[in-house]
């Protein structure tokens, strides 16, 4: 899965539409604007429909904030 539009975002915390790679159907998922969140978590969220999920060549996206910014 990958991210394809936040559509809220308060401090850290977001909403978000995931696109499958493999068969391009979107779900939406809360998540948490780090590091950790974008290179761990979203690569690992499985598809609701075809139940696969990121592929190696998966490239996060960097995060709205840097990791040392308090917001």
């Amino acid at each position: 899965m990958k991210i394809k539009k936040i559509t809220s975002q308060i401090r850290r915390d977001f909403t978000a539409i995931l696109e499958c790679e493999h068969c391009n159907s979107t779900q939406s998922v809360d998540g948490y604007d780090d590091e950790y969140y974008h290179r761990n978590v979203i690569p690992k969220i499985k598809c609701n429909s075809c139940g696969l999920n990121a592929g190696d060549d998966y490239r996060p996206l960097s995060t709205k904030y840097s990791e040392n910014q308090v917001v």
